[in-house]
């Protein structure tokens, strides 16, 4: 029986040697369905049960609730050594560590292993926000908008190190931050959200054995906002643990992030400071009850910000399970 290598499996083989890109020529994919359970504290989150403020140096309570995700991938691989590679939808390596990002792109693969990645993620920029985060009452929510550019270079000259680098615009449509707390035209501008922002990160691919793999990271964000009071630069460090045991396998990320912005927000009269801690786990087990191509799969994360403003303080909890079918 040919069974195809599942989620968490490919991301740890891929990782060890320079396979090709697929093991056919044509259409490949997979397409999940998880059912799950969120929940969020955050001044920010565009929940209608979050409209109200409790106040400016407070956070509102949570908002929890259950979610359907459905994440899937589809890959079109050809050349004469299968080394060429257009695809769609979210890749397995950015699940199994908890960025669920919807992409389309074009790999290429050179003989000493190296792959180029270029792709365009077309919503991760985009979403609701709140027109004016600071009313105390009956917030109202405005369309932001906004597209991000990836390119990534693995196994860069044959080794075990890779980049990933990516710039994206951001464009909030109704922009009335700070409109109900002064009239100071210098003061609002100060809180304009449109943006450029570039990131970079570098990573490691370690094997500790055959099954067992660590993956290290750092990264950089730069963001050049309107405002000033949300320019900011970061910086972060990664680790992850992937293990492959029999039909099970697992992915375990833990990483922090600190962001330091360049200019004081008026209506705190501080410059903002995060510190960012986040937690994602990530499970499969492949071919359940003995069907080729299905598993099961199941995920959890944990995120928090603390902040020296109280205001932009979060806490994200995430669980979810599910169905993956591959193809």
């Amino acid at each position: 029986m040919d069974v195809k290598y599942s989620l968490l499996t490919l991301a740890l083989i891929s990782s060890a040697s320079f396979a090709q890109l697929s093991e056919n020529a044509g259409f490949s994919g997979e397409i999940s369905l998880n059912a799950g359970f969120f929940s969020v504290e955050s001044n920010l989150n565009t929940d209608d049960d979050n409209k109200n403020l409790k106040g400016l140096n407070q956070t509102n309570d949570s908002v929890s609730g259950g979610l359907i995700l459905p994440l899937g991938n589809l890959a079109y691989t050809f050349g004469s050594d299968l080394n060429q590679q257009f695809y769609m939808g979210t890749s397995r390596d950015d699940i199994a560590t908890g960025t669920l990002a919807f992409e389309m792109g074009y790999k290429y693969q050179l003989a000493s292993g190296m792959i180029i990645d270029a792709s365009f993620l077309p919503t991760i920029m985009s979403g609701e926000v709140w027109a004016d985060p600071f009313q105390a009452q009956n917030r109202q929510t405005t369309d932001e908008e906004g597209n991000a550019y990836r390119l990534k270079v693995e196994n860069l000259a044959g080794s075990k190190f890779s980049v990933d680098m990516a710039y994206g615009n951001r464009d909030v449509e109704n922009e009335r931050s700070g409109y109900e707390f002064t009239t100071d035209t210098a003061q609002r501008d100060k809180l304009s959200r449109d943006a450029d922002t570039f990131f970079f990160r570098t990573d490691y691919k370690y094997m500790v054995d055959r099954t067992t793999m660590l993956k290290p990271r750092l990264s950089f964000i730069s963001s050049d906002a309107d405002g000033d009071a949300n320019s900011f630069k970061g910086y972060g460090v990664e680790l992850s643990y992937f293990k492959f045991l029999n039909r099970h396998q697992f992915a375990l990320t833990a990483g922090f992030d600190t962001r330091e912005y360049d200019a004081e927000n008026p209506i705190f009269n501080a410059t903002r400071e995060d510190d960012e801690l986040s937690l994602f786990a990530a499970y499969e087990y492949a071919n359940v009850m003995d069907w080729q191509d299905w598993s099961f799969i199941s995920f959890a994360g944990f995120g928090s910000t603390d902040s020296n403003i109280d205001f932009y303080d979060k806490n994200e909890l995430i669980m979810s399970v599910g169905m993956n079918y591959q193809f």
